[in-house]
């Protein structure tokens, strides 16, 4: 069996699949964000809604969810969405920087910039 390119994929198809959607609506979801399944698919589900519970049975992120799928993380989104919105899947966020004390110092950024365009 050979694998199919995402190139080739029809975007009828995926209209199809999103139900026309172009975004995930008011829910952030970065690449690394993980979702994990808290019901089991139901008959009747949306084959690829069925595929996310099943392949979320642990945690795993949103760009992993994509490549098992082997549809596009724009698509992926849109699915997983519609998941948390009906309760069957919970968000798992990365941790992010709370505040300026975290990040990195502005003058140490420069310096490490200008060392690498004068290699």
């Amino acid at each position: 069996m050979s694998a199919r390119r995402l190139d080739d994929e029809s975007p009828d198809r995926l209209y199809t699949v999103t139900g026309g959607r172009s975004d995930a609506g008011d829910i952030e979801l970065d690449l690394v964000s993980l979702v994990i399944a808290e019901f089991e698919p139901a008959p009747g589900m949306q084959s690829e809604h069925a595929r996310i519970l099943e392949l979320c049975r642990r945690p795993i992120a949103i760009v992993e969810l994509a490549a098992e799928l082997r549809l596009p993380v724009s698509v992926v989104k849109i699915l997983v969405s519609d998941l948390l919105d009906t309760g069957r899947l919970s968000l798992r966020r990365s941790a992010r920087p709370a505040g300026k004390a975290q990040l990195p110092d502005m003058e140490i950024l420069k310096q490490v910039l200008i060392g690498l365009e004068s290699l």
